[in-house]
C-alpha cells in the first residue's frame, strides 16, 4: 500500500539535491532587474511575435512606451526574422523534419540616438519532427516551440538591457 506522505528517506534525498544545487551556484531564472522604467521598441513589424514576447517578459517595474522620446532606452530591431526549413524528407518527398529559426538583430540606443550597444544578434533554433498522421498535434507543438524561442530571445535581450544599464554612469 503506497504511503500517503513522502518517506523520511525521500525528503532527505530531496534536501541533499537542493543543497547541492545551491552549493554550485544554481538559481532559477529570475526576471531581469532593469535600470529602466520606460522602454521603446523601434523597427519591429506591427504584429511582431518578438515584440509581443518582449511585452510578456518585461518585469513589472518597466513598461513599453510608443514614442522613443518618452523612453529612457530604445531597442531598435535591425532584423526580426522567423524561418522554417525542411531538413529531412522521405524518398517520396514527404517531410519528416523541419528546422525552426528565430533571429533578432538589434541595437540599443538612448532616445537622442546615442549608441549604447552595437548591433548584436540573438538566435534560437529548434528541430521539429513531422508526421502527416498527426498534423494537428504537430501544428500545436510548432506554435509552442515558436513562442518558447521568442520568449528565450526576449529574456536574453532583457538581460542585455540590464547589463548595458549597469555600465552607464549614474
Amino acid at each position: 500500500m503506497p504511503a500517503a506522505h513522502p518517506s523520511r528517506r525521500t525528503l532527505l534525498s530531496l534536501a541533499a539535491v537542493v543543497a547541492g544545487l545551491q552549493a554550485c551556484g544554481f538559481r532559477l531564472r529570475q526576471p531581469s532587474d532593469l535600470p529602466y522604467n520606460r522602454i521603446a521598441l523601434a523597427g519591429f513589424a506591427k504584429r511582431s511575435h518578438m515584440a509581443e514576447a518582449m511585452r510578456r517578459n518585461l518585469p513589472p517595474s518597466a513598461r513599453l512606451v510608443d514614442n522613443a522620446r518618452d523612453a529612457e532606452v530604445v531597442v531598435q530591431a535591425l532584423d526580426d526574422r522567423f524561418t522554417k526549413t525542411v531538413v529531412a524528407s522521405t524518398a517520396a518527398g514527404q517531410v519528416r523534419e523541419f528546422r525552426l529559426r528565430a533571429t533578432l538583430r538589434f541595437r540599443i540606443t538612448l532616445p537622442d540616438g546615442k549608441l549604447l550597444s552595437e548591433g548584436a544578434e540573438l538566435e534560437q533554433m529548434r528541430d521539429l519532427s513531422y508526421s502527416e498522421a498527426s498534423a494537428l498535434g504537430k501544428q500545436e507543438e510548432e506554435a509552442m516551440l515558436v513562442r518558447e524561442m521568442h520568449n528565450d530571445i526576449a529574456e536574453q535581450l532583457l538581460q542585455r538591457l540590464a547589463a548595458v544599464g549597469r555600465q552607464l554612469p549614474r
